[in-house]
């Protein structure tokens, strides 16, 4: 199915019946990353499953911007008619989930962020390095993204009001410091660093993600 919002169609898969749950993808990935978790969550909960604008199956753009990207979502959600949904977001969606808080505190009952960083020098030096080289050879708007933004400032958490829980791998793309950074500034806030798991391993395609999402 598709919405129209800020001016994009965005894709997106509505699964079950139940209190209202937004799943939001990564970098460069689409819904379909949360096909386990939707297989689950999808017995107690009516799932959105939405296709970030230029991603998937949603409409392409050229350029990337996270404030654009989180009002897409607040758009959905009012269009929709969806009253106060949990959201769950990896990565860049994680992002768009802490800009969608700070902008409107009480749009969302609680917010679950997995690998999220609110500022480039948030995430580990190799990879940034590894990133730079790579945009200068393939000028990807989806690095560019990655190495301009977000601008999220301690100002911008110290604005959230919702129960929050930060995850992260042990051997995360985000340093372990900046994720306990971005806690220290949510007043409702836990950290959950997962031991021997990765950016992704625990989100991707893997059931695990159900269990943390229910036990919040």
């Amino acid at each position: 199915m598709k919405a129209r919002v800020n001016g994009i169609d965005l894709f997106y898969e509505k699964y079950g019946k139940g209190s209202s749950i937004i799943l939001l993808h990564g970098n460069g990935e689409n819904h379909t990353i949360f096909s386990e978790a939707v297989s689950l969550l999808k017995k107690t909960y009516t799932v959105y499953a939405i296709d970030s604008r230029g991603h998937g199956l949603s409409q392409k753009t050229n350029e990337f911007d996270y404030n654009e990207m989180a009002q897409d979502i607040i758009e959905f959600i009012h269009i929709k008619k969806i009253k106060k949904p949990f959201l769950y977001g990896f990565s860049d969606g994680g992002i768009i989930g802490l800009i969608i808080a700070t902008k409107h505190p009480d749009l969302l009952s609680k917010l679950i962020v997995s690998g999220a960083n609110t500022k480039p020098s948030g995430l580990k030096n190799k990879f940034v390095n590894e990133a730079k080289q790579e945009y200068e050879q393939t000028g990807s708007p989806f690095l560019k993204l990655i190495l301009t933004q977000p601008n999220i400032s301690a100002k911008d958490l110290k604005a959230i009001k919702i129960p929050v829980l930060l995850t992260a791998g042990e051997d995360d793309l985000v340093k372990t410091t900046h994720t306990y950074a971005i806690a220290k500034n949510i007043h409702n806030s836990q950290v959950l660093i997962l031991s021997n798991e990765n950016h992704d391993s625990y989100v991707i395609h893997n059931p695990l993600l159900f269990e943390i999402i229910t036990s919040f």
